[in-house]
């Protein structure tokens, strides 16, 4: 079943690219792939300097990397589930979405049974139960489970903050963080939903959005089986079985579930009161305080 689909999805791409063939076989061990190419392409594209992303600045070795890099920052979905009409970016992860629908996977938790697409994924997933951190800050010695973790971190000590924001001068260590962050000041919002016509400014939220409708919840947690509508969710309910705390703070070292906790409580080192009332120009340092302040002048009794 799950070559029979992916043979539909390489037809489709084979012809809107024939110079590149891709094929995919199935064996007793799995899935391989055999790819094909032209007389023309039989030198990998490989230049002395580096391809390099124009909207944040990542450098590639090969032409072909970057190529697929750009895609994160374009809205094209080239590759679609054939069953469900799904459809993503790469073909990689078209791949493993159709195992959700042939119930392929060959890598599973040896602890909790889950089933993971690749090896990588499974080896993260195990630090979850094991508690390991092997990735450490040279600076400070704090430790965690993942390597972009500690990138993001390391970030804190080199004051490393290069993109700036132009209308609220907020900074951010990556452009394409930058870029979301500049939507949020940006009134356009090209997605509408067909039921209630509210609009969304990334079709992904309107996809999450729809499901408050549809009451879909396609996502389940593996270790009591409650479902959820937005993946999100399911990652934060998970820590309650892990206790996991992947958000820490880097003054005190306190730990967090969700991001906007942690950020909420470095106010109280920093004293930051970024939520200010209009008619009294009293500030404070959460959102709801500054809703509750605003019913003394609206003479709104809770």
């Amino acid at each position: 079943m799950f070559s029979e689909a992916m043979n539909e999805v390489e037809e489709k791409h084979q012809c809107q690219n024939p110079q590149s063939l891709v094929t995919l076989e199935m064996s007793s061990s799995g899935l391989h792939e055999n790819k094909i190419f032209s007389p023309k392409r039989k030198q990998r594209t490989e230049a002395s300097e580096p391809f390099t992303c124009s909207h944040c600045g990542k450098s590639f070795k090969y032409k072909c990397l970057l190529q697929v890099h750009m895609k994160i920052h374009s809205e094209e979905r080239p590759y679609t589930c054939p069953q469900c009409g799904k459809s993503f970016k790469h073909k990689s992860t078209l791949k493993k979405h159709i195992r959700n629908h042939t119930g392929e996977s060959q890598h599973t938790c040896p602890q909790c049974g889950k089933n993971l697409d690749c090896k990588s994924m499974l080896e993260k997933h195990i630090r979850v139960h094991t508690g390991e951190r092997p990735y450490t800050c040279p600076q400070c010695g704090k430790s965690f489970k993942h390597k972009s973790t500690l990138k993001k971190h390391i970030s804190i000590h080199t004051g490393e903050s290069r993109h700036t924001c132009p209308q609220c001068e907020k900074s951010f260590t990556q452009k394409s963080t930058l870029e979301k962050h500049i939507r949020s000041h940006n009134e356009e919002r090209p997605y509408t939903c067909p039921q209630c016509g509210k609009r969304f400014k990334r079709k992904i939220k309107l996809e999450d959005h729809v499901r408050i409708h549809t009451g879909e919840r396609p996502f389940t947690c593996p270790q009591c089986g409650k479902s959820f509508n937005q993946k999100s969710n399911l990652e934060v309910h998970i820590r309650i079985h892990t206790e996991e705390s992947p958000h820490s703070c880097p003054q005190c070292g306190k730990s967090f579930t969700q991001k906007h906790n942690l950020e909420e409580h470095i106010r109280v080192h920093t004293g930051e009161r970024p939520y200010t009332c209009s008619q009294c120009g009293k500030s404070f340092k959460l959102q709801n305080h500054l809703k509750v302040h605003k019913k003394i002048h609206t003479e709104e009794r809770p």
